[in-house]
């Protein structure tokens, strides 16, 4: 059975309350859990797939957004973090606890595609067990690591002896009788594949007959490190390191976002229009990267379209240099706000802000004419990389890569949070589900970005001095309540970027999970690249626009 024939195309009920989930899910509920931002219903873990077969089609929980493992003293966990792409405020978790002498729960990945990857790092991480899952193996460590790092009793100081297998055939069995198949190595270090990832590649001639993404090469521990900080102060450094390249506001913006939740402190409107315009600033300069990169891999322009796309993007850091003193690593976000007011004299930082806004659609129309209008780009990205709607949400896809396939998601504007919901724009989506579609969603973004950016401007011109707050009153150690859970997401440049924390009573986080876009985003490559030539391949590695420090995290 296809993808598309497994995924209804539409639900007769939409189950919203509490109350009907549990009617719904009936006798496969054996308890209610307190989640602060979704109702949490424990299920048994040989009813996993019964569960997240009736909340997705009976309930149209059709986004998986997260999976979350943890070991608890008496107990291992997994938690599905379901919503719904046409309302991702309406959200449910499913925990599913497994004992600690047993850790083997029932796959979620013939329901949704994207437990694949979500369920192997679990198992990778934590060390729990997954029946019927289709490739259950470590992801981001070697097969011949001892341990999960993320158990209670992993011994960091055991020694890891890693064979040397020079005389292995790449070539496993499940490829042997196909025919004239090639394997080829693509990576993990080759420009084209955008950082340290390899991509183990079988060929029949050109064409590719099976593509998998090795990932976990940056692989820094970002979870664990996190787990190890402060809520208040020890944490917000580090979101600038996953997606490293452009959104480390947007990064620390999801920090932000669900510690605030958790802490319940408010963010004065002031502050959040800040927020908005230099999250949107990094927009900006993410999709001018995406779109000069792309170009270079498509048809290796760097003289011209990469240079005119780094020329712009400079312009845009240079404003965030301004606004946060730093060009890429910003630590500008604090809870309750930001750590200090716009730039002395406020006339200059806003005329540069203006002189950007004043030069960037000749330069929009500038790209279009030589990337989005060119002949050779027309043919390598028009009908190839194909992925449809309905693949997209099966996959967890977001962002960029979602709106390209047709899927008009956007938490900006669908969960808002900032000063979003007070402005004027509107959300980029193409139907063309192709690596044409995706490029022309991102230029179309930064026409939206530069909207949200102009009326946040025209606020802050006018902006009262006297009610200039920049940050609430935070109390110098949080302290959650025992057991507090949550997940809450912001709409990044690539996609969701979504956090799980888990709080213990204590000043900082008993768990940690980072629900990196890229990572979802990525499981995609090999609907869209089967069957297609290698540099079509190629293209779309590079339409999914993914980096690696946030793929692995």
């Amino acid at each position: 059975m296809s993808l598309e024939e497994s995924t209804p195309d539409t639900v007769e009920t939409a189950v919203t309350t509490a109350e009907e989930i549990e009617d719904l899910l009936g006798d496969l509920v054996l308890d209610r859990d307190d989640h602060l931002n979704a109702p949490g219903f424990v299920v048994r873990p040989d009813e996993v797939q019964d569960t997240l077969f009736r909340l997705r089609d009976e309930a149209g929980f059709d986004h998986l957004s997260c999976v979350t493992a943890q070991e608890y003293e008496d107990r291992y966990e997994s938690i599905y973090h379901l919503k719904k792409y046409d309302d991702p405020t309406d959200e449910v978790s499913v925990v599913v606890p497994t004992p600690t002498d047993d850790p083997v729960s029932e796959s979620a990945e013939p329901v949704y595609r994207t437990a694949d990857w979500h369920e192997r790092e679990a198992y990778d991480l934590v060390g729990i067990e997954y029946d019927d899952h289709p490739d259950l193996r470590r992801i981001l460590l070697p097969e011949t690591w001892q341990g999960h790092p993320l158990s209670r009793d992993y011994d960091q100081d055991r020694p890891q002896v890693v064979p040397l297998r020079e005389h292995a055939n790449p070539l496993q069995e499940d490829h042997e009788g196909e025919g004239d198949t090639m394997f080829l190595n693509i990576g993990p270090h080759h420009p084209a594949t955008h950082g340290v990832l390899h991509l183990k590649t079988v060929l029949d001639g050109e064409q590719v007959v099976d593509v998998e993404s090795d990932i976990g090469y940056l692989h820094r521990c970002e979870e664990q490190i996190c787990q190890q900080g402060t809520y208040r102060y020890q944490i917000m450094p580090y979101p600038d390191r996953w997606d490293y390249i452009s959104a480390g506001l947007l990064n620390e913006w999801a920090y932000a976002r669900v510690a605030e939740d958790l802490a319940d402190i408010e963010v004065p409107e002031y502050a959040q229009v800040i927020r908005t315009m230099g999250a949107e600033l990094c927009r900006i300069a993410a999709h001018m990267l995406a779109v000069g990169t792309f170009a270079l891999d498509v048809y290796g322009d760097f003289t011209a379209i990469f240079m005119y796309a780094v020329r712009d993007r400079e312009k845009v850091q240079n404003i965030l240099e301004e606004l946060t003193g730093q060009r890429l690593m910003f630590n500008y976000f604090r809870l309750g706000g930001v750590v200090w007011d716009l730039p002395e004299p406020r006339e200059d930082f806003f005329e540069m802000i203006r002189d950007f806004l004043d030069d960037l659609p000749e330069a929009l129309e500038e790209y279009h004419d030589m990337i989005s209008a060119n002949e050779i780009l027309q043919v390598r990205t028009v009908d190839t990389g194909v992925l449809p709607p309905e693949v997209a949400k099966s996959y967890g896809a977001t962002g960029p890569v979602a709106r390209g396939s047709g899927v008009d998601y956007d938490l900006r504007r669908d969960d808002p949070y900032g000063y979003y919901d007070e402005l004027d724009w509107d959300v980029a989506v193409e139907d063309g589900c192709d690596n044409y579609s995706r490029l022309l969603v991102r230029l179309r973004e930064v026409e939206e970005s530069a909207k949200i950016i102009e009326q946040c401007v025209d606020l802050l011109e006018d902006w009262p001095e006297d009610d200039r707050t920049i940050q609430s009153n935070v109390p110098r150690t949080i302290r959650p309540d025992d057991d507090a859970e949550i997940y809450r997401a912001v709409e990044g440049a690539k996609g969701e970027l979504g956090i799980y924390v888990r709080a213990d009573g204590t000043e900082k986080p008993a768990r940690f999970k980072i629900r990196s876009p890229c990572f979802s985003n990525l499981q995609t490559l090999p609907e869209m690249s089967n069957g297609e030539y290698i540099p079509d391949l190629i293209a779309s590695l590079g339409s999914l626009d993914i980096v690696l420090g946030e793929v692995d995290r």
